[in-house]
């Protein structure tokens, strides 16, 4: 069973990637308003990526015996000035999910909970992943700066994202 310390953290991280999915989510719709098929594509794999971990922390509650408690969820940003704008903030966002992430392995390892720690393992390196990945879109960005010719190649790129990551 979690300590209750932990059942609440682990509902407070299902809360922070749902909003993560609903981030994401926003993104895309704002990408398809630009006419950006290929970015709205990417954002719309990454919300469901979001949606995947939070059912892992769903589950895991669930599998140590605890409840999993439903939290109110923010409205997400609607607009960005630009692409770059966009995958800036999802850029950061990945940073605050990151931190969260190192917050649950350090609390998982002062309540002595090694089956949690050894859970948010997976956690700690799909999160390097994550923030790579955000980056690297970032820097090709940055790279076409404000060449549509540019925008309209990176954004067939991005159109041809897996379901399974880039």
């Amino acid at each position: 069973m979690l300590s209750k310390k932990m059942e609440k953290a682990f509902n407070d991280q299902i809360n922070a990637e749902l909003q993560s999915y609903y981030l994401y989510l926003s993104m895309s719709v704002w990408f398809t308003s630009q006419n950006l098929e290929g970015f709205a594509g990417w954002m719309k794999i990454q919300a469901q990526e979001e949606m995947a971990h939070a059912m892992k922390f769903f589950d895991q509650i669930h599998e140590r015996g605890n409840a999993v408690k439903l939290q109110a969820m923010d409205t997400p940003k609607a607009t960005w000035k630009s692409p770059l704008e966009a995958f800036e903030a999802a850029y950061k966002h990945e940073q605050y999910i990151t931190g969260r992430i190192n917050n649950l392995v350090k609390a998982a390892t002062q309540e002595n909970d090694y089956a949690s720690n050894s859970f948010l393992q997976w956690f700690v390196d799909e999160q390097v992943e994550e923030e790579a990945s955000a980056m690297a879109v970032v820097d090709k960005l940055k790279m076409v700066s404000d060449h549509p010719g540019g925008l309209y190649m990176l954004d067939r790129e991005m159109a041809g994202r897996g379901a399974g990551g880039e």
